[in-house]
């Protein structure tokens, strides 16, 4: 069952699924996303997904995993965007909080013994250290965050408390990119909150600048850099934490990077070398925060999963596997 799977990650992740002979069923209240995508799967699957369109929230979950025989959830559906979560704190707390604990309950009454949970980098909060690592210290400085961190603290403790029940925790950065034929990629309702989509859209057209707040950061060209990872990397990774789960019967927590930087200057230019389309209004920013840390893992266990379709010049990749979430 991939929870969310009509979304960015979520999708791109059930085409990786079924094309590692997985049976997919997706769960979606397509909240911030549209059923269009399902035709997009089609195309790319050869065949119509099963497909529920419930909340995680849902008392019905439970029976649905029973009924479908899920063996392995992916759990990708929570609110991601900081600022919203500044402003709307009540909102995310319900949705992610309330909706993880609902899913591990339904789980839990199913029977169902594997979970890999998309997390996020912003349980770090403000690191100290640049690269770092799985051990870093968990300091979440926003509500996004911190439901985030919430959400890893009570799978961890049902891990403990259920011994047949296997986590992964997967910590990301800045996934970006799309499927190489371009069916699938992050279109999100409204005004996007990331970089990526924002400057595709002035890219096509859709927007006439890209607005960049900031160029007195502490960084190389005073634009903020950030770890940007490609979105197939990251649905193959998602579907390596299962297969993990599946063979060595013991949970994982992972950061997941190519271990290099690049600044919003640099994507900005890309962009304008490919299709020499892309203006760039820069503003400047009054608090300019720290630079983003960059991924790096603590350990490197029985995993085979490395960043491939990085940026070009990115460089060599690492792999991202550590320490398990079992008590």
């Amino acid at each position: 069952m991939v929870t969310g799977g009509t979304g960015y990650i979520g999708s791109h992740t059930c085409v990786e699924s079924a094309r590692r002979g997985h049976e997919v069923c997706i769960v979606d209240n397509l909240s911030n996303s549209s059923e269009r995508v399902l035709d997009h799967l089609q195309h790319l699957m050869g065949f119509r997904q099963d497909f529920h369109r419930m909340d995680v929230r849902a008392p019905e979950l439970a029976e649905l995993l029973t009924a479908k025989k899920i063996d392995a959830v992916l759990h990708f559906s929570a609110l991601k965007a900081v600022g919203e979560s500044v402003r709307e704190p009540l909102l995310y707390f319900n949705n992610n909080v309330t909706g993880t604990l609902a899913l591990l309950r339904a789980m839990r009454t199913a029977k169902v013994t594997r979970l890999v949970f998309s997390s996020s980098a912003t349980v770090y909060g403000d690191a100290n250290t640049s690269p770092i690592r799985e051990d870093a210290p968990l300091k979440a400085i926003n509500p996004c965050g911190r439901t985030k961190l919430m959400m890893e603290e009570m799978i961890a403790d049902l891990s403990a408390a259920w011994p047949e029940f296997n986590a992964a925790l997967l910590r990301y950065f800045n996934p970006v990119g799309a499927h190489p034929n371009g069916y699938l990629g992050e279109d999100p309702r409204g005004v996007p909150n990331n970089l990526m989509p924002y400057i595709a859209q002035v890219a096509v057209g859709r927007r006439d600048a890209l607005q960049v707040f900031g160029d007195d950061y502490p960084t190389a060209d005073g634009t903020g850099v950030r770890d940007y990872l490609h979105v197939m990397d990251l649905a193959r990774a998602h579907v390596d934490a299962i297969d993990y789960l599946q063979r060595e019967r013991t949970g994982l927590v992972a950061n997941l990077g190519t271990g290099r930087g690049y600044s919003v200057r640099e994507v900005a230019g890309a962009f304008r070398s490919a299709l020499r389309r892309v203006a760039v209004a820069m503003w400047r920013c009054i608090t300019p925060t720290p630079r983003s840390p960059i991924a790096c893992s603590a350990g490197r266990p029985n995993t085979t999963w490395t960043a491939c379709a990085a940026i070009p010049g990115a460089g060599s990749p690492c792999i991202r596997m550590a320490t398990p979430p079992r008590a």
